[in-house]
């Protein structure tokens, strides 16, 4: 580095978490079974003979999915990764993207393995700058076992940054980027009945003729009893916020970060994946009472949405000093 050259102070204290644990003795939430495989192939259109059948080995690109943790997450979790994330946040490089992935594989995972892993944070970057932004690319590498023996190694490239701010004067872009029109759901003989119910302003939720289970998002089949015959159900409309996510990304056409995005437990008993509405994306929590709505986008395009139903609130905190 030339005697000009400022020092990159924050660079510094990030690399000290290069080789620190983000998981130590990680334990798979299920063993390597089937039904996961057979969803897998079913996913990924993948029918090769050796992933069905006695002495069947699970597909080698699954290796992450066994050391999944779900929302309950795992136990053996560090701070690191997030004392990491902090430091890049609070300097304001509060924007992240998924890069790439690399994985090596080193001994088949078959059916009745029981997985174990660890991860560290391999290494930090040095300040890049690129077309979305600048920041730093994080790597994390997790090392998959069965027993003692090394089964595959996971890496998982991340960038952190500040996204990039438009060039000032060209008025037209900006126009352009707020009438873009917002993706299309996609509609398929499996959920079209769905998207008429919208259409109607109603919100439709499968209850399987055999067991009379309710499913939601609609299946051609029955989770719990594989039946095949169905009819629906119009939800009531009430709902509550069972998780959330609020999404911090660049300008895209269409969409305002930040926003809350929620997984919406309804009255009936099934969950729902949509956007909250009528409240700050910072005042949304978890056990909110909702409300549905249908919000119109454009002229195509109407979503179910979820708004904050204060009047439940103020019911669901009398009840509760009570």
């Amino acid at each position: 580095m030339s005697a000009t050259e400022p020092t990159d102070e924050l660079g510094v204290r990030l690399k000290v978490y290069e080789g620190q644990a983000v998981a130590v003795a990680g334990v798979g939430k299920d063993p390597v079974n089937m039904p996961m495989i057979r969803h897998w192939c079913e996913v990924m259109g993948d029918t090769h003979p050796m992933y069905a059948g006695p002495g069947a080995m699970a597909p080698p690109t699954m290796l992450q999915a066994w050391t999944m943790g779900g929302l309950s997450g795992h136990t053996g979790r560090t701070g690191a990764y997030d004392e990491l994330f902090g430091l890049l946040d609070e300097a304001g490089y509060a924007a992240v993207v998924a890069t790439d992935c690399e994985q090596e594989y080193l001994r088949p995972l078959r059916p009745g393995d029981e997985v174990t892993f660890d991860a560290v944070i391999e290494s930090v970057s040095d300040r890049k700058t690129t077309k979305l932004g600048t920041g730093y690319f994080v790597t994390t590498r997790m090392d998959v076992r069965v027993g003692e023996e090394l089964a595959g190694t996971h890496r998982f490239r991340i960038l952190k940054y500040a996204p990039a701010h438009r060039k000032r004067g060209d008025e037209r872009e900006k126009r352009r980027a707020a009438q873009a029109l917002r993706p299309r759901p996609v509609v398929n003989r499996d959920n079209a009945g769905f998207w008429e119910g919208v259409g109607r302003h109603q919100l439709l939720i499968q209850r399987c003729d055999g067991c009379d289970a309710l499913r939601f998002p609609w299946l051609p089949g029955c989770q719990a009893c594989g039946c095949l015959e169905w009819d629906t159900v119009e939800a009531t409309g009430d709902g509550t916020v069972y998780s959330y996510v609020v999404m911090h990304h660049p300008p895209f056409p269409a969409f305002a970060p930040p926003y809350a995005v929620a997984l919406v437990e309804l009255a009936e008993g099934v969950r729902i994946v949509s956007n909250v509405v009528g409240v700050p994306h910072d005042k949304v929590r978890i056990g909110m009472p909702v409300r549905l709505e249908f919000r119109r986008y454009d002229d195509e395009l109407e979503l179910p949405v979820f708004r904050a139903d204060p009047e439940r609130a103020d019911e669901h905190r009398t009840g509760g000093e009570g």
